[in-house]
């Protein structure tokens, strides 16, 4: 059974590995070592791909102090050989004496590391904090999981849900601060999705910038769901950030030929139709709204959707409420979820 001492190193783990906010295609991962005193050794994070994953971060801080050591890690430890190596090899190798994390690994190619450490003889403990653990990796852990990315559905709209007036005038109806906060959860996905109404009504960029206003370095890609033509001159076209066009509708074939890149997390900032589609076809796993203390009588809905009877509405579960400047950012769940990801989002 965990220890105190290790249980609060795998809450110093979780800490570390959000240090990243957006590892895509991998995961956050975050270790800590600790001696046989229980006296913290080296803190380690995983910064994406092409970087060293955790177990190996928090090795190579430690060097030989590592040896008799306790690892405590947020994921399984990998077996598999990638851009770096397997990380049961590495923590075997540095001759750790105890490993414990917290959820298991959903990557049939990278699972299997804890049978690798027990079979080397080291002291192996799966599960602690399991429900944390569970949560850090779910948008990642998705995608090996239900076989398609992860979907957040975001939107912005007065209080009474209209997105645009009457007239189609809809940017900036929510704050400067929501805006801000939308380009830093945009940044944690792979993919921005729009289809090409929104494209044409709006000429939007889809890009993110950091805090100071400047592009970020790192670029979702742009994907243009729809068969009009979006002309030369448009801010989908820049060089800012890379796009696909995509001729087909159905969510599902979007969503597949996404995965296959591999797209992790799709950021869906389509109009009421898009987003109507894919939620009528049950593919929108989070929903992030911005509701603006400001009503319209009249416009467009946020979302338009076949479902018309209360036996046939889209039901999620709140998350979270927090205000952001002058505006309520909400953050729901899909109710269902859990059945079709075999784990709670």
């Amino acid at each position: 059974m965990a220890s105190t001492a290790e249980t609060e190193a795998m809450r110093l783990a979780f800490a570390a590995a959000r240090e990243t906010t957006n590892t895509l295609p991998n995961p956050q991962v975050g270790c800590v070592l600790i001696d046989a005193a229980s006296q913290i050794i080296a803190i380690g994070h995983h910064r994406g791909a092409g970087h060293a994953h955790a177990e190996v971060d928090a090795l190579n801080q430690a060097g030989e102090r590592a040896h008799g050591a306790t690892a405590v890690v947020t994921l399984e430890p990998c077996k598999h050989t990638g851009r770096t190596g397997p990380c049961a090899e590495a923590l075997i190798a540095a001759g750790v004496s105890r490993v414990v994390y917290s959820a298991a690994d959903p990557n049939a190619e990278g699972a299997g590391g804890a049978e690798v450490l027990r079979a080397a003889g080291i002291d192996v403990e799966a599960g602690l904090l399991a429900t944390e653990g569970e949560q850090l990796i779910a948008v990642w852990a998705h995608l090996h999981r239900a076989r398609r990315p992860f979907v957040t559905w975001k939107f912005a709209a007065g209080i009474a849900g209209r997105s645009a007036a009457l007239d189609g005038t809809s940017q900036w109806i929510t704050s400067e601060e929501s805006r801000a906060d939308v380009h830093r959860l945009r940044a944690e996905s792979d993919a921005i999705v729009v289809g090409t109404g929104t494209v044409l009504a709006d000429n939007p960029r889809l890009t993110t910038r950091n805090e100071f206003g400047e592009l970020a370095a790192k670029q979702p890609l742009r994907v243009v769901v729809g068969e009009r033509e979006i002309p030369h001159d448009f801010n989908v076209h820049s060089t800012e950030a890379p796009t696909m066009f995509l001729s087909q509708r159905d969510p599902h074939a979007v969503l597949a030929e996404l995965s296959e890149l591999p797209i992790h997390h799709v950021w869906l900032e389509g109009g009421p139709t898009l987003a109507g589609a894919w939620l009528d076809a049950g593919v929108i796993d989070r929903v992030i709204g911005y509701l603006a203390p400001t009503m319209l009588g009249s416009g467009l809905a946020a979302v338009t959707t076949s479902a018309t009877t209360l036996s046939d509405k889209h039901d999620f579960v709140y998350r979270d409420v927090t205000q952001i400047g002058p505006d309520l950012r909400v953050t729901l769940t899909a109710k269902n979820a859990e059945q079709s990801t075999g784990k709670e989002q």
